[in-house]
Formats: structure tokens, sequence, C-alpha cells
């Protein structure tokens, strides 16, 4: 069974920060586009950001500029820098390694890490 590890979650207040990192096994982790998605309580799993086998990010509208996607292919993980966070992106953020390496969804996830922006 894959196994996607993702840490870094915790409390912040609004305007604070957080880096999510993902660790995936070797094999998987540098042929996938990697991506990070999101739930908030009562939502649909949506995408955050993702970033291709080669290295090219992709942001949902509301996180640009404040949201950064990087990987280390030399430690197989993923990381998700996060600035001025803001309450309504309270969730459980997910960890994905896509089958294919342009776009992350469908292939293996992680168990999630909880992220509470709150006062």
């Amino acid at each position: 069974q894959v196994q996607l590890v993702e840490s870094g979650g915790g409390l912040v207040q609004p305007g604070g920060s957080l880096r999510l990192s993902c660790a995936a096994p070797g094999s998987i982790f540098k042929r996938s586009a990697m991506g990070w998605y999101r739930q908030a309580p009562g939502k649909q799993r949506e995408l955050v950001a993702f970033i291709t086998s080669g290295g090219t990010t992709n942001y949902a509208d509301s996180v640009k500029g404040r949201f950064t996607i990087s990987r280390d292919n030399a430690k197989n993980t993923m990381y998700l820098q996060m600035n001025s966070l803001k309450p309504e992106e309270t969730g459980v953020y997910y960890c994905n390694a896509g089958l294919d390496s342009s776009r992350p969804g469908i292939g293996y996830w992680g168990q999630g890490t909880q992220v509470t922006v709150s006062s």
C-alpha cells in the first residue's frame, strides 16, 4: 500500500503562516504530479495547488500570491508554504500523488493534516 505522509498542520492566527510537508515513496514521487487539496467542514474537497513532475506550478485563484508549492526530488517531499492565512482556509489538507505526471487527482492520497485558522 502506497503511503503518503503529511505533516505541518496546526492552529494559527489569521494572517499567520504554516508550512505543510508531504513525503512519498521515491518510485512514485519522481514521476507524479503532486497536489494539495483542502476539505473545509461541510464542503467538497478542492484543489489548492499542484506541481508537475517537471516543476511547473498551478494555484487556485484564492491562494495566488500567498501560497507557494514546491518539491524536493532528492528528499521525495513536497511542501506548501501558506502565508497570510484566512479563517475560511480552515480544513483538512490532503496530499495527492497523481498517476499522471502533469496533473494530480486520480492516484494516491495521504491521511490529511488539520489546519485551523482562528484567533
